[in-house]
């Protein structure tokens, strides 16, 4: 995912995504501590992922204000 992929997003379409991504994070980290995870580099790009839809999320609050 890249920035410029969500320059285009609302605010609610953000933090759906974000949502959704923390919901995945969450699953796999289950999934380790199962002993069960196929692809341990997805955490880091799944935590990457989620801190640049915060930033997008953040910069759109403060262009609001």
């Amino acid at each position: 995912m890249k920035m410029s992929d969500l320059k285009d997003k609302t605010a609610v379409e953000l933090a759906s995504l974000s949502r959704d991504l923390r919901q995945e994070l969450f699953n796999l980290h289950l999934q380790k501590a199962s002993s069960q995870l196929e692809k341990p580099a997805r955490l880091r790009t799944l935590r990457r992922d989620i801190a640049r839809v915060e930033t997008a999320l953040s910069a759109l609050r403060h262009q609001a204000a």
